[in-house]
């Protein structure tokens, strides 16, 4: 008697069960086609994103080389705060509606109007030592506010002429008006509070408050160590200078870094003081993706995909590095369309497009600077979704065998 043999493929009795699961596998390979994921866009959705919008604005398409990192490196430049505000120099204050004087006359002996008796000054001499001097006669005014009017008032001279003039101007006026009056007389007028010339430091400081400005001319840091320091890391610092209209802002530790941007201020200015903490986002064929903080002396883009690893060599497309950024249209200059349509609060959305094929890109990415919100995202290569989609198939294909396999023993046993 000849016993079958249960793995013979011959078997009418096995066909059917082998056919259905054939039938599975096939379409269980077919679901996974449409399944296989992806990290993000590919590089031609990328690419041909400027012929779809983004909350009805175009998306600029825009390549990183040597033309456009000058223009950015450029208007970089001017946003500084040594490009933007000028240096006034050094200059006497001139007293302003507000201020408290402190006016002091002197009066030589022997003095005749402050003073109807006369002090004297032992001298130590050896051929006199009993000898006496006269000395002169001080008058001390109150201390005074200037008016509305701009005038203070001062005795046998009457009302004097302040606001706008200096110091010395006002020693002057009141000497001229002394004279036939008092004997030699000799004023010293001192700003004692300085309440016009004055800036105001708020924001993340150990003490937001007004500091006065002296003739010598105070600087952002000056002001900064007067409201005594920030209350967070410098490398997570900005700080806003606002003058009038105009408005900018640094990080913290570029101007530490940079004594030119440690400008001299003038008064009314307004220095605010920002945490703001760094950081880029990286996403798709890299290495390790994540939020990546960095300090405010700034970052390169090699930097940055040195930082998550670098490209995922077994699934990054080389000519697919984009970077996603909301820029100011001033940046660009003329790299950007007239026409080009802003978003509400005034920026335009920019993917800026790097080739790594071409060696040439290693130096632009040595130069090109991260900004604080951009999003650096590397597309996956075609061939590595295929090798994706093949590595499915050949493991639905294995386990479709197998699962044939161990039923029909199970049948035949």
């Amino acid at each position: 008697m000849t016993i079958a043999n249960p793995t013979d493929h011959h078997n009418p009795a096995q066909r059917p069960w082998i056919k259905m699961l054939a039938t599975a596998g096939l379409a269980l390979c077919l679901a996974s086609c449409s399944t296989l994921g992806a990290s993000g866009p590919s590089g031609s959705a990328v690419r041909s994103a400027d012929e779809t919008s983004f909350a009805d604005t175009g998306i600029q398409i825009i390549d990183i080389d040597g033309q456009l990192i000058n223009q950015l490196t450029e208007n970089s430049r001017s946003s500084r705060f040594s490009e933007v505000f000028d240096d006034p120099g050094t200059s006497p204050l001139a007293i302003g509606r507000g201020d408290v004087l402190d006016v002091v006359i002197w009066e030589a002996p022997p003095a005749v109007l402050f003073g109807a008796t006369s002090s004297a000054l032992q001298v130590s001499d050896t051929a006199q030592p009993s000898a006496t001097l006269p000395v002169a006669q001080t008058a001390s005014i109150p201390q005074q506010m200037v008016g509305e009017e701009g005038v203070i008032s001062v005795p046998f001279v009457g009302e004097v002429s302040v606001a706008g003039r200096q110091t010395a101007e006002v020693e002057r006026a009141i000497v001229d008006a002394l004279q036939g009056r008092a004997h030699d007389p000799q004023v010293v007028v001192r700003i004692a509070r300085n309440a016009t010339k004055t800036v105001t430091v708020i924001g993340e400081v150990a003490g937001s408050r007004q500091l006065p400005l002296t003739a010598r001319g105070e600087r952002l840091l000056d002001a900064l160590a007067g409201a005594g320091g920030t209350r967070q890391p410098v490398d997570q610092t900005l700080v806003q200078l606002t003058r009038g209209s105009e408005v900018e802002s640094m990080p913290l530790l570029s101007v530490v870094n940079d004594p030119e941007q440690n400008v001299r201020l003038l008064p009314d200015d307004v220095v605010t003081v920002l945490h703001r903490p760094f950081s880029f986002v990286a996403l798709g064929s890299v290495r390790s993706s994540a939020e990546v903080p960095f300090d405010g002396s700034g970052l390169s883009l090699a930097q940055a995909l040195g930082r998550v690893g670098g490209l995922n060599d077994r699934r990054a497309d080389v000519r697919g590095v984009f970077l996603f950024r909301m820029e100011e249209p001033e940046s660009l200059g003329a790299l950007l369309p007239p026409d080009a349509m802003r978003l509400p609060d005034g920026t335009v959305p920019v993917v800026y497009r790097l080739d790594m094929s071409e060696a040439a890109s290693l130096f632009a990415i040595q130069q090109f600077e991260i900004r604080d919100d951009d999003v650096l995202y590397v597309s996956t290569a075609p061939g590595a979704d295929l090798q994706r989609f093949v590595s499915t198939i050949s493991g639905a294909a294995f386990s479709v065998i197998g699962i044939a396999n161990a039923f029909s023993t199970n049948n035949n046993n």
